[in-house]
């Protein structure tokens, strides 16, 4: 996995980036905040491992800002406070996990592995993004493996873009698929995709100028 790695403890921070570096994993490792705030932005990550009380910019704050640009990555934070609102705003950010300091560097690897587990896909699912699949047999859009409420319109349109990933799907045939060929404008369906769009935590859904809209394979 790619993991970035943000803790303020130079001898705890250098441990366990030789320690995940052994057992095979990449990691890019930070000392404050603001600089994991900024290279998060450029890059992408299978997980996040977060000290909660660093310089900068704090681990929950931090979190939190990566999902206002609606970028979702597993977290598990590691930290010394016991403070239980602390622990439920982790949670409620969406963390995975919560580690207490001290801990072994096994348990973290160990944590690690399950959420990675957890996170792999059956093959009925069609990729979409990093955080977004599609179950074609049950018609469900997922996030994060957790199944997304839509209108059924709304569906149809997720259908009609994941089976033709990296395809424009022109307004023709979104005519067709989801209006049933009903006399249509290309500005109700214009309409109808923004709305969608508004939903979703990522943006997926691409506008090919003139054209139609496509979701492109990750």
């Amino acid at each position: 996995m790619k993991i970035l790695l943000l803790e303020d403890e130079v001898m705890l921070n250098e441990s366990i980036l030789e320690y995940l570096e052994n057992i095979g994993h990449s990691v890019d490792t930070f000392y404050d905040g603001h600089n994991a705030f900024t290279k998060m932005q450029d890059s992408s990550y299978d997980m996040l491992i977060l000290d909660i009380n660093v310089p900068g910019i704090d681990g929950l704050t931090l979190l939190e800002k990566m999902h206002e640009l609606k970028i979702h990555t597993p977290a598990i934070y590691i930290s010394a406070l016991v403070d239980i609102e602390d622990i439920s705003r982790a949670y409620d950010l969406g963390c995975h996990d919560y580690l207490k300091k001290p801990f072994h560097l096994k348990e973290l690897s160990l944590r690690l592995d399950r959420i990675n587990i957890a996170s792999e896909l059956p093959r009925v699912h069609l990729r979409l993004s990093k955080n977004y699949s599609y179950n074609q047999e049950h018609s469900t859009l997922f996030f994060n493996n957790e199944a997304q409420s839509l209108t059924k319109r709304q569906s149809q349109i997720i259908d009609l873009l994941a089976r033709n990933r990296s395809r424009v799907v022109d307004f023709e045939q979104f005519s067709n698929y989801i209006w049933n060929e009903q006399v249509v404008d290309d500005a109700t369906i214009r309409a109808e995709v923004n709305r969608l769009k508004k939903t979703l935590k990522e943006e997926i859904i691409i506008n090919i100028r003139g054209m139609g809209y496509m979701i492109e394979k990750p």
